[in-house]
């Protein structure tokens, strides 16, 4: 089984990108999870797509989404929502036929705030429902108060976390496997 997982985040030390890099050590066997990150998307502007199409990054992203068997996304929560590259790059790949379109699609993330990414979740998926994603609906994985579960380097350490993200991982699978 082949997942992509995209980090809506893009700082180097993300604890979004951390959780995924935490499901990329936990995988099972026979499940691969390829991070993505959202560099190089640039702002987008109908102007230049009429002018010169998809950039080469949206094509990418979107051809990596094709291939895949399912799709994580791993968002921040800025302002009670989404972050601006996350929008943008779902935006993007919304043009000429979204590679999302009934695609299984798993929201987590990790924020500083007690109520972790809850209200950013929500709103995605809104975003992903106008994109026809079908997006697991239980079990939700929320990591609040990230000084206490990650490193300075992003990298999770909180075994309840850890616990946690596992069986989130899990039910993922099995969700993409049985498509209830």
């Amino acid at each position: 089984m082949n997942i992509i997982a995209i980090s809506g985040a893009l700082r180097k030390a993300s604890s979004n990108t951390g959780l995924l890099r935490a499901l990329q050590a936990i995988a099972p066997d026979g499940v691969t999870i390829d991070i993505a990150t959202l560099h190089g998307i640039p702002l987008y502007d109908g102007d230049d797509e009429a002018a010169s199409g998809k950039p080469q990054a949206v094509k990418d992203l979107d051809a990596r989404i094709r291939a895949a068997d399912g799709v994580i996304i791993a968002t921040p929560e800025y302002n009670f929502s989404i972050p601006g590259v996350l929008k943008n790059a779902t935006d993007w790949l919304s043009r000429g036929g979204s590679p999302l379109k009934w695609k299984r699609v798993g929201i987590l993330g990790a924020a500083d705030g007690p109520l972790g990414t809850g209200r950013a979740q929500y709103h995605l998926r809104q975003n992903l429902q106008g994109l026809e994603a079908i997006t697991m609906p239980k079990p939700e994985f929320f990591a609040g108060h990230n000084s206490t579960k990650f490193d300075s380097e992003g990298n999770l350490f909180d075994e309840d976390s850890k616990r946690r993200l596992e069986k989130w991982l899990h039910a993922f699978i099995d969700w993409i496997v049985k498509k209830p």
